[in-house]
């Protein structure tokens, strides 16, 4: 069946669509103020953090020793007592594609140092970067434990992460760490020190 053609309801339409562009420019425009503040918010949250890389970072600067590597290999709560072995194992992990776990470590450790009024805020961004079930660096627990953590940290205190700190570190301790200390990242540096000492 052939088409109408109403020019006066074409304009109407029109107009229709212009006021939608209008609407919409205004709905972007609060938008883009909901995301400054959401953005204001998150960096508040993220400058401790953001310091604490910076410190850990810097402190690989500070010249390591042989017995402080030998004594990574004693344990993994040696290893990651110290910074520069914090260090270390990040880029040992990022090689084997699981970095996501001691970045959630030791955001819990900083997330258990929090001020009270922080809590929230730095509980929202552990859950949304590491716990929810699509979250980028996504930690390996499981479902209950998932389901439990996220309960927690809708009403967090300083403990809410601590299961699934545990459960992570039982996993690095059991399966990277003992891979860390066979790699050649630890050996070549080990080696490289006991011959610096030797000279």
């Amino acid at each position: 069946m052939p088409g109408f053609f109403f020019p006066h309801n074409n304009m109407t339409e029109l107009n229709g669509k212009e006021d939608c562009k209008i609407a919409e420019g205004k709905i972007h425009k609060k938008k883009q103020k909901a995301f400054g503040a959401d953005l204001k918010n998150y960096l508040k949250c993220m400058v401790p953090h953001i310091e604490h890389r910076i410190k850990t970072s810097n402190s690989r600067n500070v010249m390591l020793s042989a017995e402080e590597v030998i004594q990574w290999s004693q344990s993994l709560e040696k290893l990651l007592a110290s910074q520069s072995g914090q260090g270390v194992f990040r880029e040992f992990l990022k090689s084997e594609f699981s970095e996501e776990n001691i970045e959630f470590w030791l955001a819990c450790e900083d997330y258990k140092k929090s001020k009270s009024d922080h809590l929230q805020c730095k509980a929202e961004r552990i859950y949304e970067e590491f716990v929810q079930s699509d979250a980028i660096k996504q930690i390996n627990i499981d479902y209950q434990m998932r389901e439990a953590t996220a309960k927690r940290a809708q009403a967090p205190t300083h403990t809410s992460f601590d299961e699934a700190q545990k459960t992570v570190y039982i996993l690095m301790e059991r399966d990277s760490y003992p891979r860390f200390l066979k790699s050649k990242a630890y050996l070549n540096l080990l080696n490289q020190l006991q011959i610096n000492t030797s000279k």
